[in-house]
């Protein structure tokens, strides 16, 4: 070989390490670049319920933080799974994620055995954005005005009132499920497609009761369309302080939340989960957003990316445990 072919091989080669070089230093910055295309907020459920409330809330701001058009795409069915089956086939590049209560994100893996997506292996989460008590209301019209006359409607009635919640296997529908094993009554469990078209049937006089979480069903609420009897957690709800939590009524181990968590498709590159968990951040902690929140019975939680999914593998642990217990399971 040649003096000047082997300086010609050695500047080949070094032209080419260069190349290497500066492309693997610009991707980043292409793929942390949100304004390429808009990012969509896949959201589980029907509209009107709360997933649907705070993406609403939640597109505009992170809109403008992100530089981008943020499009909120609802796909109820299946207790959050084609919704979460979605986001687990979407492209991990940080222009799709999912906002969704625990029904999706912690409570499926113990229900469905062959689940079409596992959070923990399929998901990279971002943040738990909020949570909120769980609340029990009846009609304006319900002749039950207080928790114990709830009781003592539910054991009368022998198992015979219809309850609604947002769906099979949600959070409502196990958080009413131990509310009759810890209280010793029965009810007829009636599952919808999503918070909205249960509140809705609730007040159209089709479910005497209604559990729901109290973000959703505060509104109604405050228009006195609804009456609250009880609200799920371990103190008295500072939206509704004069409402009790079940313990003060003698109904043990209602220490429930419903909580909102933001994930996207496993496999983010860290430059650009590390720009959307910062622009979700900015968001939530807005003093704006967390008003609009707080009106709505939501407390902003707004955690980082390993306290969620500590917290969201904890939970699925924990709702895994209550549903052997129960022996509950879902059509």
């Amino acid at each position: 070989m040649s003096v000047f072919s082997h300086t010609a091989r050695i500047a080949r080669l070094a032209a080419a390490f260069v190349v290497a070089a500066v492309g693997a230093s610009v991707v980043p910055a292409v793929a942390a670049d949100f304004s390429s295309q808009p990012l969509t907020i896949i959201v589980p459920y029907a509209p009107g319920g709360s997933s649907d409330a705070i993406a609403r809330h939640l597109s505009q701001p992170l809109s403008d933080a992100l530089g981008t058009t943020v499009i909120v795409d609802n796909k109820a069915g299946g207790n959050g799974a084609i919704g979460a089956t979605q986001l687990a086939r979407a492209k991990p590049d940080g222009h799709t994620i999912l906002i969704g209560a625990l029904g999706v994100l912690a409570i499926n893996e113990g229900l469905y055995p062959n689940l079409s997506y596992l959070p923990r292996k399929d998901f990279d989460m971002l943040t738990i954005a909020v949570r909120t008590p769980n609340a029990f209301a009846v009609t304006p019209t319900s002749s039950v005005q207080t928790l114990p006359e709830l009781i003592e409607h539910l054991k009368a009635e022998k198992g015979n009132v219809p309850v609604a919640t947002s769906g099979s296997g949600s959070s409502e529908h196990l958080t009413l499920a131990l509310f009759l094993q810890n209280s010793g009554t029965q009810a007829i469990h009636v599952p919808y497609k999503g918070g909205g078209p249960a509140i809705t049937d609730t007040m159209a006089g089709h479910a005497e009761v209604l559990v729901s979480n109290l973000g959703a069903v505060a509104p109604h609420i405050q228009a006195k369309r609804l009456r609250l009897i009880t609200v799920t957690g371990a103190e008295r709800s500072a939206l509704f302080p004069d409402v009790p939590v079940p313990g003060e009524a003698g109904v043990p181990g209602m220490d429930v939340y419903s909580w909102q968590g933001i994930a996207a498709p496993k496999g983010l590159p860290p430059e650009v989960k590390e720009k959307l968990v910062a622009a979700l951040h900015k968001v939530l902690t807005s003093a704006e957003f967390r008003q609009k929140m707080s009106g709505l019975g939501f407390e902003v939680v707004a955690d980082g990316p390993d306290s969620a999914t500590q917290f969201q593998i904890a939970e699925a642990e924990r709702w895994k445990k209550v549903i052997q217990d129960g022996n509950i399971t879902v059509d």
